[in-house]
This record gives structure tokens, C-alpha cells and sequence, in this order.
């Protein structure tokens, strides 16, 4: 997430009540969440573990919970709890407003773009030319549609990140402030939900096809001309390259590649990275050809143990 202006280091200090290391000019860029921070960000963190992690990451501005040595060129934002005062931020630069139009006056909408009733679409929002929405779709606010984009009914676009923080009286939500972005040519089904990023974009590339039922997490960058079948369920942060074929009810672990070209079969469980062109299996998913060698041997078992048994009795 970029500012629409530059801040200092001072001024956002003072926006979280916290106190700061570096020059109280320091440009102040944006805020983004460590996988895809950029210089002038704020990145925060709050556990020693990952300390080192976001101090050498691009973030230039560390949110931290303890005063710690500040790498050359950048600086430090001193707080009691970074995770309360990254959402203090998120809800200055990105505030939830609410709506009081079904369209938002502010939405921007294509030539030939066909919105059927009992549609809502929020601020901020732009839907390209030739595009078809059909009816109670929800499209919450800044997410982006390209051109020639058909949603069928019942989806939701931009709804919360599942992210959440464990604290003795319950669960504290991470503030999403992030987009949905939909290339051109892209179709999706019916009842799909796509949450919007946490700081940055969750994204649908271009001539890619979504089935029905499918979970898009938060940050999920899904590649060119990917096929994904219904009732699939992809955790946030994940990399989907292009050419990715997923067949139904797969689930897929958030932080992973799946790179170019991979086949996932229908009822997998993956929970690591994939190699291009390759086809996986199973739960947890493995290659599919030495998963399916797997099941030949396990059905041999009864077999092997019978004859084990009247090679005892001999």
C-alpha cells in the first residue's frame, strides 16, 4: 500500500503515539507486509524471531517492539505492540466507508459492461469494457476488473484477509487495506470469494478460469491462463505461475510457488513448493506417478500378508 503522499518519520510517529530511531525527516512511502515490501515502506515486526527478517528486508522503516541496532539507512518505529499500530495505520491511510449507494458513485464502469440486478459495487471500484457481472455479486471497494470479465453470482471480491493475532481475552484481526485485481479475460464462477491483500493486491491474471466454490486467500498472485476447478480452496500468499491446472476440492497451504505448468489431480492436499510441468497426487500430495505406485503396493498388503501366514504354518 502507497501513500498518496509522502509522510516523515516524525509524522507517523505521532500518528501511533511511539517513539523512533533516525532522522524525523525520513521519507515515509508506504506500508506492505514483508513478502513484497519495497523501499520507503513500513514493515512491522513483533516477535525476536523475525527481527533479523524484516530489518535486512527492502522495508526501509521497521515497526518493532523492542529498540534494536538500525541497520545503515533505515529507521525504527519503537512500539509496545507493532501488530495494534500497523492497524492504526491501515485504518488513517485506508478507512472502511461505508456505502449508501448499491453502485458507488465513485466506481468507474466500462463501455458495454453489463451489471445485472442486486449487484453491489463499492468505492473506488473499476470494472473495464465488455465485462459481465451477474447478479448478487459483491465487489467491495478499490478492487480492479479488467476488460471482457464475466463473475457469476453469488461472488464476493475483496472481502477480509484471514489473518489473525492470538491474545489472552480472543483473536485480533489484522486490518486488510489491500486490493483485488482481475485481468482481462477472466472468468469466474459462481459463489467464489477472493479476499483483498493485507497491504498490496491479490491477483487473477489474465485469460485465467475459476470454477465454482473456489477460496482465493489474501495476497494470492495467480498466474496467466491458470484452470482451477471448484470447491478448491488456496491459502493466502501463494504463487500460482501460469498454466496451472487444479482439478476439484485441492487445498493448497498458504507461502508456496506453484510454478509454471504444474497438474494438480482432484482431492489433493499440497503443503509444499512444486518443479514446472509436473503432475501431483494425494494428500499430502507427492508426484502423481509415485503416489499412484504408493497405492498399487498398499493394496498388495493383504496379499503379502496371507501368504506370510501360510508360509508360517509350514
Amino acid at each position: 500500500m502507497k501513500f498518496s503522499n509522502p509522510h516523515t518519520l516524525k509524522q507517523i510517529a505521532q500518528l501511533i503515539d511511539c517513539d523512533f530511531v533516525g532522522n524525523e525527516n525520513f521519507p515515509v512511502l508506504g506500508m506492505n507486509e514483508i513478502h513484497v515490501v519495497e523501499s520507503g515502506d513500513i514493515v512491522f515486526v513483533d516477535h525476536p524471531k523475525y527481527y533479523d527478517k524484516a530489518l535486512n528486508s527492502a522495508a526501509t522503516i521497521i515497526l518493532i517492539n523492542k529498540e534494536v541496532d538500525c541497520p545503515d539507512g533505515k529507521s525504527l518505529l519503537i512500539s509496545d505492540d507493532p501488530f495494534r499500530d500497523f492497524n492504526t495505520l491501515t485504518n488513517h491511510f485506508r478507512p472502511f466507508k461505508s456505502a449508501s449507494n448499491q453502485i458507488s458513485d465513485s466506481a468507474k464502469i466500462g463501455e458495454h459492461t453489463v451489471i445485472q440486478p442486486n449487484c453491489f459495487i463499492g468505492h473506488n471500484v473499476s470494472i473495464g469494457e465488455n465485462c459481465t457481472i451477474h447478479s448478487n455479486v459483491s465487489i467491495y471497494d478499490d478492487t480492479i476488473i479488467g476488460n471482457h470479465v464475466t463473475i457469476h453470482s453469488g461472488t464476493v471480491l475483496g472481502a477480509n484477509a484471514f489473518y489473525y493475532k492470538k491474545r489472552p481475552e480472543g483473536f485480533d484481526r489484522l486490518k486488510s487495506g489491500g486490493r483485488v485485481v482481475i485481468e482481462d479475460h477472466v472468468d469466474i464462477g459462481a459463489s467464489c470469494t477472493i479476499d483483498r491483500g493485507v497491504t498490496a493486491d491479490t491477483l487473477i491474471g489474465e485469460g485465467s478460469k475459476l470454477d465454482n466454490q473456489i477460496q482465493i486467500g489474501h495476497d494470492t498472485v495467480i498466474g496467466k491462463k491458470c484452470l482451477i476447478a471448484s470447491q478448491t480452496g488456496i491459502a493466502g500468499c501463494v504463487v500460482v505461475e501460469d498454466n496451472v491446472t487444479i482439478w476439484g476440492q485441492v487445498g493448497v497451504k498458504s507461502g508456496i510457488t506453484i510454478a509454471r505448468g504444474t497438474e494438480l489431480y482432484a482431492q489433493s492436499g499440497l503443503g509444499h513448493s512444486t518443479t514446472e510441468n509436473k503432475v501431483y497426487f494425494g494428500s499430502p500430495a507427492s508426484e502423481a506417478r509415485e503416489k499412484f505406485k504408493e497405492l498399487v503396493y498398499i493394496r498388495q498388503i493383504p496379499e503379502i500378508l496371507e501368504k506370510l501366514k501360510k508360509e508360517e504354518k509350514k
